[in-house]
């Protein structure tokens, strides 16, 4: 099976990057991970642990793998490597500029401007508000060069109870546009008005 590659950027979002990745091993889909030098200050502020912290339990799975930022000679800045596609999760809105224009500068954007390219899945979780007009620009630009933008709103007619059950729709949606999953869990799709 072809990896997805979770690329996790600077923006405020940790925890969907924690789970988007705890799901993907879960089910034993191979997972390769790249982190911003951003994303660590932002992952030590929310969730009170260092990235490193979560890094090393998930370099105990089989099916996980890291690259450093600045690795750009990992076989996923080829588009020759297979890959199943890649979420960006979060999203900063300065990772958003640099994939709408194609600065492939680091790891984390060029893995992005590879499936992109190559016409694979390229899911985005943008985390900025409000969003001015050259943000707006640039999330059309990607969306019309084929990234799925998916901002992290939460279903609230499911009535989530706290922040764990709306990280968990976030992660199902993510999962479902990568093509990992066909559909979102029965409990987590909305079923119309109840009598």
């Amino acid at each position: 099976m072809n990896p997805v590659v979770v690329g996790i950027s600077g923006a405020s979002g940790s925890a969907l990057a924690l789970g988007t990745v705890d799901e993907l091993l879960r089910r034993e889909v191979p997972t390769v991970v790249v982190c911003s030098n951003a994303a660590r200050l932002v992952w030590q502020q929310e969730m009170g642990v260092s990235f490193n912290h979560h890094l090393s339990q998930w370099q105990e799975h089989p099916h996980f793998t890291f690259h450093s930022i600045n690795e750009l000679l990992a076989p996923i800045a080829s588009g020759t490597y297979p890959t199943r596609g890649m979420v960006v999760v979060p999203c900063s809105m300065n990772g958003v500029a640099s994939m709408a224009h194609g600065l492939a500068n680091n790891l984390l954007f060029r893995a992005a401007d590879v499936c992109l390219k190559e016409r694979r899945p390229l899911v985005l979780v943008p985390r900025e508000t409000p969003l001015h007009s050259v943000h707006l620009e640039n999330l059309l630009t990607l969306a019309r060069m084929g990234a799925v933008i998916l901002p992290p709103a939460p279903a609230f007619y499911l009535k989530p109870q706290n922040i764990d059950d709306i990280v968990r729709f976030m992660v199902s949606r993510v999962l479902v546009a990568l093509g990992v999953d066909a559909a979102m869990p029965a409990d987590l799709q909305y079923r119309g008005t109840e009598d």
